[in-house]
This record gives C-alpha cells, sequence and structure tokens, in this order.
C-alpha cells in the first residue's frame, strides 16, 4: 500500500514536486515523465499535487487493490483448472479441496486394487456408507461398467474388467 507520507516526502525531494518522484512513486510513470521533462508543468502541476495528494494515493492504493485482487484471480485460475481452489471473498485464498464424487473415487480405487473392490473399501475411500457405496456399485453393474463377481473364499467383490490386469480366478455371479 502506498503512504501518504513518503509521497509527501518524494514530493519536497523532487524539488517541490517539479521532478515528478511521487508521481512515479505512486505508478504514474507517463505523467512522471511529463513532470521531468516540464518542470512540474512549471509548477503548476506540483502545487496542484500538493493539495490533491492524498487523494491520489488513496486512488492509486485503490488502483493497487485492483490490480492485485485480478492478479489473484488469474493465478487462481492457472493453478487450479479442476477448480479444487477457490477464491472466498474477503480477499483470502484458501484451499479447499472439492468433495470427489463417489464414482471417481470408485475408480481410483480400482485402478489401485487392480480392478477389484468391495463395497467396504469404497465406503472407506470415499467417506460414505456402506449402503451408498453399495448403490454406488449396483449402478456401475447396471450401467454396464462392472461385474458383481464371487472370490474362491466366497466373497462378493465388484470388476471393472477394464482396470484388471488379468482375468483373475474369479466367478461371474
Amino acid at each position: 500500500m502506498y503512504s501518504t507520507g513518503i509521497a509527501y516526502l518524494l514530493w519536497l525531494i523532487s524539488g517541490c514536486g517539479i521532478l515528478g518522484f511521487h508521481r512515479f512513486y505512486l505508478g504514474k510513470i507517463p505523467s512522471g515523465i511529463l513532470w521531468m521533462c516540464t518542470g512540474g508543468l512549471c509548477t503548476i502541476g506540483a502545487i496542484y499535487d500538493f493539495f490533491t495528494l492524498p487523494r491520489q494515493v488513496k486512488e492509486a492504493n485503490i488502483r493497487r487493490a485492483v490490480i492485485d485482487q485480478m492478479f489473484v484471480q488469474d493465478q487462481l485460475k492457472r493453478t487450479s483448472p479442476n477448480g479444487s481452489w477457490r477464491y472466498v471473498n474477503d480477499g483470502d485464498i484458501r484451499s479447499v479441496k472439492e468433495k470427489e464424487t463417489v464414482e471417481r473415487t470408485i475408480l481410483k480405487l480400482a485402478k489401485a486394487n487392480k480392478g477389484i473392490l468391495t463395497p467396504t473399501e469404497v465406503a472407506l475411500e470415499a467417506n460414505i456408507s456402506m449402503d451408498e457405496a453399495k448403490k454406488s456399485l449396483d449402478e456401475l453393474v447396471s450401467k454396464g461398467f462392472a461385474e458383481l463377481r464371487v472370490r474362491q473364499s466366497g466373497t462378493l467383490v465388484y470388476a471393472i474388467s477394464e482396470l484388471m490386469d488379468t482375468d483373475s480366478p474369479l466367478e461371474t455371479f
């Protein structure tokens, strides 16, 4: 944030505003160059700045806040194309992991387990109830994306054949 005290100090150091150092400080580069080349618009601009410097500092702070805000939002878009970061209105940036869909959790778990999974594993990983996990797996079966199989031990498992390494010794149910 820009300071009115520093702006006045630079105004004083620059020959009562004639060299325009305070304008460079406030990010007004073109008018700073103009002040340097014309002696603060023949001192008229330098005198004007003396009376309006607090307002100019306030405007520069607003301008900087807007630019910073735009930068933050741009960085968030670049950092998080999947929406796992969210901008909060109070100016804070917080990492908010969007809740992953149950279907995506099932697929990740199936990939990690070579295509075989149980409702218990899904419930643990997705942080949902066993009933919800079984319902989600049954939906995948009804859509044809998974199969219900039986392990040699007699345990019912769900298999996603696309993610299986080989056809394991499981019976189709």
